[in-house]
């Protein structure tokens, strides 16, 4: 007889952790960090409050730790592009890898967590893990990908453009399914920019 999947509540306290974990990249998404409290994730985790303040520091570290997460995702996937490639000329590699990081934005989650992220550099933690994940972005594109000083700062450059491409949905700037206006597509010329995924349904990994 076969055993069914445990669920996430039976498990180690380390899998409750990241569990609450992506319940907390989605939250923190919608309102941000100063205007989230921490009773909303522990609902969107089927969890007390309580509960989670027993496996994270308050309210900073569950917003840390969603942060953290978010540039692990980021890091792997154009980690995993750059180590497809080796030997090829860096700016076909850092091509690529943007192409991989413009798909995975089209997870709004990930997109506004990071944009939240930066409206809240007035908290020092949240300040020095967003620049935790830019260094650890620069070290790997140097010295995985081979991009020069230039080209990695080109590449963080083009990301932020990309933030704000999809953030503000200038693709459709009139918001109406019409061509964009030549000042949007000013901004848009040149750059990948899927449409943003459906948002997941409130029930997912509950």
């Amino acid at each position: 007889m076969t055993n069914p999947e445990p669920s996430p509540f039976r498990s180690t306290a380390e899998a409750r952790r990241a569990f609450i974990t992506t319940q907390a990249v989605k939250v923190f998404a919608r309102g941000g960090y100063h205007a989230t409290p921490v009773a909303d994730v522990a609902e969107a985790a089927g969890i007390s409050p309580a509960y989670v303040f027993r496996l994270f520091d308050g309210k900073l570290g569950l917003f840390l730790a969603a942060l953290e997460h978010c540039h692990e995702r980021i890091l792997t996937t154009v980690g995993a592009v750059a180590d497809a490639r080796p030997g090829e000329d860096p700016e076909a590699v850092l091509a690529a890898m943007g192409d991989a990081y413009a798909q995975l934005i089209s997870d709004r989650d990930l997109l506004m967590l990071q944009v939240h992220a930066l409206s809240a550099v007035d908290v020092p933690e949240i300040a020095a893990t967003t620049r935790r994940g830019l260094e650890r972005m620069i070290t790997l594109l140097q010295e995985r990908a081979g991009a020069s000083d230039q080209a990695a700062q080109q590449f963080v450059a083009y990301g932020q453009l990309c933030h704000l491409i999809v953030a503000t949905g200038l693709t459709d700037a009139a918001g109406d399914g019409t061509p964009a206006p030549r000042w949007a597509r000013v901004l848009t010329d040149g750059m990948a920019h899927p449409e943003p995924a459906p948002e997941a349904d409130d029930a997912d990994g509950a």
